[in-house]
């Protein structure tokens, strides 16, 4: 954030040369959940000396958010890839992949694929329409997402790779424990609702909506952390960061019948054991502005 105001306010100072601070315009910055997650830790987060009004809006962004040309830059930053809901099959009904030894799409059958891809495309359809409401005209929408690259197969995208060992740690542990403590089949039908485009798919869907034009398009740079890391260090921080992802989910969904602590010792042993596959694996990470 801070960086996109110093810019804004670059802008202005090279278009009317000798600009006093006091004539550059104030900036009212909105930050965007949902209203179950708790925005306390952001807002305490934000810098004292923050040369901005700050507020909370709480809501899907896949619907209408603001008041409409209300907004002249809207950032958002790794987020598009959560779907507004798990993919639906053919007869319209949400897939229940547990029982088929699936929580996540990328190394299901090609008609689950196609179905999170028309999900995606869905979604994205409503994201633009309701941004292209709210952004004024000459506004800008910048949107930093993980992205799999053109032409590589989803189960080969290296998130993926990390969501699809989860499954696997999940299904084991299903295996040791095949029941509740009622006797009743174990809880399934858990779907992660998430999809990684390509680029390709996101100049297609803007392309569908009409009314942006994509400015740049560009792979962002990896950043070179971590590399003086064990394996066994690196399969934490992986594991920490799809834990934060994912507990929530899992716990919502399982309840008390999972032991959540147990599940990501196992999941960061794996993690471990295949670290030569998960950096081998593609992935970019993309900034789009239109």
């Amino acid at each position: 954030m801070q960086n996109i105001l110093a810019a804004i306010q670059l802008k202005y100072c090279h278009k009317s040369q000798g600009l006093l601070n006091s004539q550059i315009p104030e900036f009212q910055v909105f930050f965007n959940d949902h209203s179950s997650n708790d925005s306390n830790t952001l807002f305490s987060s934000l810098p004292p000396n923050k040369r901005y009004h700050a507020a909370g809006v709480p809501g899907s962004f896949y619907s209408r958010l603001f008041p409409s040309h209300s907004l002249h830059v809207a950032h958002i930053s790794y987020s598009i890839h959560c779907l507004s809901k798990g993919a639906k099959g053919g007869g319209g009904q949400k897939f229940s992949r547990l029982e088929q030894g699936r929580i996540y799409y990328s190394s299901a059958s090609d008609e689950v694929v196609e179905a999170y891809s028309a999900q995606f495309a869905e979604d994205m359809a409503q994201f633009l329409q309701a941004r292209a409401e709210e952004i004024a005209d000459g506004g800008l929408m910048i949107i930093t997402f993980p992205a799999r690259p053109d032409g590589i197969p989803h189960s080969q995208v290296s998130t993926n790779i990390f969501f699809d060992m989860l499954e696997a740690c999940l299904i084991d542990m299903a295996k040791k424990a095949r029941t509740s403590r009622h006797g009743k089949p174990r809880k399934s039908g858990l779907n992660l609702p998430m999809y990684y485009m390509s680029p390709k798919e996101v100049e297609e869907a803007t392309e569908r909506n009409g009314c942006f034009s994509i400015e740049k398009l560009e792979i962002l740079p990896h950043p070179r952390t971590g590399q003086s890391l064990t394996a066994q260090q690196k399969a934490q921080v992986i594991s920490f960061h799809i834990r934060a992802i994912t507990e929530g989910l899992i716990k919502a969904h399982f309840g008390d019948e999972i032991r959540l602590d147990q599940l990501f010792d196992s999941y960061s042993k794996k993690l471990e054991d295949e670290i030569s596959v998960i950096l081998s694996a593609k992935m970019q990470a993309l900034l789009c502005c239109a």
